[in-house]
C-alpha cells in the first residue's frame, strides 16, 4: 500500500489525504518512505539465498542441518527463523518421516459412544 501513497504523492495528492482515505498510518509510511527496506528484510534475504543455495546443493538436508550450513557461511540465525523460511518457500528435507510403529491406522471404537462425542 506504501508505494501507492508514493505514486499518489508523485501526481500532487498529499500523502496525508492518502493515508486518511486508506485508514493508513501517516508515522508508519513516513518510516517507510525514509527506508523502504529494513535490515530484517535484508538480513532475511541474505540468508534465503544462502539456504536456497544449500538446500539446492543437497535437498537431502532438513532444516537444522540447513541452519548449520548457513552457520558455516557466517550467517547469523536461529533455529526457528530458518525452519520459518523452509516452512514458506516450501524446502522439505527429501528423507520423509515414519508413519507409525505399525503403519496402520486406528480401527473402530471398542465402545459405543453414549455421551455422543
Amino acid at each position: 500500500m506504501y508505494p501507492l501513497v508514493r505514486e499518489l504523492a508523485v501526481d500532487g495528492i498529499p500523502g496525508t489525504v492518502t493515508c486518511r482515505v486508506l485508514k493508513l498510518a501517516r508515522q508508519s509510511y513516513y518510516r517507510w518512505l525514509a527506508a523502504p527496506v529494513s535490515e530484517r528484510e535484508l538480513a532475511d534475504a541474505c540468508v534465503v539465498n544462502a539456504l536456497f543455495d544449500a538446500h539446492h546443493d543437497d535437498p537431502e538436508f532438513g532444516y537444522r542441518l540447513l541452519t548449520d550450513e548457513v552457520r558455516s557461511l557466517g550467517h547469523q540465525c536461529c533455529d526457528p527463523t530458518v525452519w520459518r523460511i523452509c516452512a514458506e518457500n516450501r524446502w522439505w528435507s527429501m528423507v520423509g518421516k515414519k508413519r507409525g510403529a505399525n503403519g496402520k491406522r486406528p480401527g473402530p471404537a471398542a465402545h459405543d459412544d453414549l455421551v455422543e462425542r
